[in-house]
C-alpha cells in the first residue's frame, strides 16, 4: 500500500487522496484508526462511524464484511472483509478496485493511467 501510494506521488505528484475506512467501528475509535494506520503511511486519512453508516457505505461500495454475532463487550473477535483499494475519479465515483492480484508496480501503472485521463480535471483544480 504505502508503495502504491509513494509510486503515484512520485509519478504524478500529490493528486491522490488515500482514504482507509474502517469495517469495525464498534472497536476502531478515530484514535484506534489513526495510531493503526501510523504503522503504514503518513498520508493514509482514517475514515470511522457508526456500525449502521459503515454498514450503508459497505452496501454501497459492495464490500463485505462480517462481525460475529452476539459479541459480548470486550470479548476478542475477528473481522471477516473483503480486501481491495477502490479507485474513485475526481468526482467521487468508482473506476476502479485493485486487488492482492496486482503488485504494487502494477498498482502504480494502473491509477497513473486513470489519473492522466483526468489531467485537464486536476489542472483546474
Amino acid at each position: 500500500m504505502a508503495a502504491m501510494i509513494d509510486g503515484v506521488k512520485e509519478k504524478c505528484g500529490n493528486v491522490m487522496r488515500p482514504i482507509f475506512v474502517t469495517c469495525d467501528p464498534a472497536r476502531d475509535t478515530p484514535l484506534v484508526v489513526k495510531q493503526y494506520l501510523s504503522e503504514f503511511h503518513p498520508d493514509l486519512i482514517g475514515l470511522t462511524g457508526s456500525y449502521e453508516d459503515t454498514k450503508n457505505m459497505c452496501k454501497a461500495y459492495r464490500v463485505y464484511f462480517s462481525t460475529p454475532p452476539e459479541v459480548k463487550p470486550g470479548q476478542d473477535y475477528l473481522v471477516d472483509h473483503s480486501i481491495y483499494f477502490y479507485l474513485m475519479d475526481p468526482e467521487g465515483d468508482f473506476v476502479e478496485a485493485i486487488g492482492r492480484n496486482f503488485s504494487a508496480e502494477e498498482a502504480v501503472n494502473v491509477i497513473t493511467n486513470h489519473i492522466r485521463d483526468w489531467e485537464g480535471y486536476l489542472d483546474r483544480k
